[in-house]
């Protein structure tokens, strides 16, 4: 039995990062022989067909660790024709998007949709929506096969999924993080509400989509940087003014507050490396009422 050559890949390999939504995600793409600059729409060859996206990163080595195979080529610079024939599908998304309201209407279906996409190539046509459960949507997709002549293709998406094509204003009064500037979904945990001090109110700490704010993840990695040099809470320390437990804490700032054992009234101030951790308190079990309706905020 004849052995099958392996073709190893070069360490660093030439790519350009297109995006087809805004702020989606990136993909690599190889440009073969083509300089494409930022800015620039190109014709990309896809899992689903041929597609029309935008270049957000200019050729550039990278890792070939970075890269998912296979690594799928451009096929052109989008010439004066694609862009026009760019245009007229997003203007047959739009009337896609009414009819497929319709026959929604029409068989009954406990479902919210979203979106309407076109390849570019027109060979398929997708729908996003979302819903509570699971939807039978199998004589749906038949009534609209019959209509566009073309495959159909249901898609159901999550709550944070439909807030990021959606768009809108969080609690800050700002347009959403998602639909801004973040390309993609991180885990958020109540972990990171906890450390930072924040009220574990479900209304506080929960965005429009109903889930955690994504923006409890901007600072957790330097509040867990500088909860690692602080004492905690209820912690047995050692002060310039004798001994003492820790009330409140300020971790960005470098701050403890002590209740000093002299005077259990008396609490003190002190930069954290001023005092001397030399035990803990024992906590009592269950002293903290747990939210049920929070672990329903984390994105699983």
């Amino acid at each position: 039995m004849e052995e099958k050559e392996v073709v190893a890949l070069p360490e660093k390999v030439e790519v350009i990062g297109v995006r087809f939504r805004q702020m989606g995600k990136v993909y690599y793409f190889s440009p073969g022989k083509l300089r494409i600059e930022q800015g620039q729409n190109v014709i990309v060859e896809t899992a689903r067909g041929v597609e029309y996206g935008l270049c957000v990163m200019e050729n550039k080595e990278v890792p070939n660790t970075e890269i998912v195979p296979p690594l799928r080529s451009v096929l052109r610079i989008a010439t004066q024709d694609d862009e026009k024939h760019h245009e007229e599908n997003s203007k047959k998304e739009k009337e896609a998007f009414d009819i497929c309201l319709g026959k929604i209407e029409k068989h009954g279906l406990e479902m919210k949709l979203i979106d309407v996409e076109y390849t570019f190539d027109n060979n398929k046509l997708l729908f996003y929506f979302s819903a509570d459960g699971r939807v039978d949507f199998r004589e749906l997709v038949k009534d609209l096969a019959s209509v566009f002549k073309t495959r159909i293709e249901l898609r159901q998406i999550g709550i944070r999924d439909e807030a990021k094509m959606i768009g809108g204003l969080g609690v800050c009064g700002r347009p959403f993080c998602c639909k801004t500037f973040l390309s993609d979904f991180a885990q958020v945990s109540i972990k990171m509400a906890k450390e930072q001090n924040l009220s574990l109110n479900s209304a506080k700490i929960s965005g429009t989509c109903g889930r955690l704010m994504c923006c409890l993840r901007y600072e957790s990695e330097a509040y867990e940087y500088e909860l690692k040099k602080t004492p905690k809470v209820d912690s047995l320390v050692e002060t310039p003014d004798g001994d003492g437990v820790v009330c409140e804490i300020n971790p960005l700032a470098g701050l403890v507050k002590v209740r000093l054992n002299s005077n259990n009234t008396q609490i003190k101030t002190y930069v954290r490396d001023s005092v001397k951790v030399k035990g803990y308190l024992k906590k009592k079990k269950n002293d903290e009422p747990v939210d049920e309706e929070l672990k329903k905020l984390e994105d699983s």
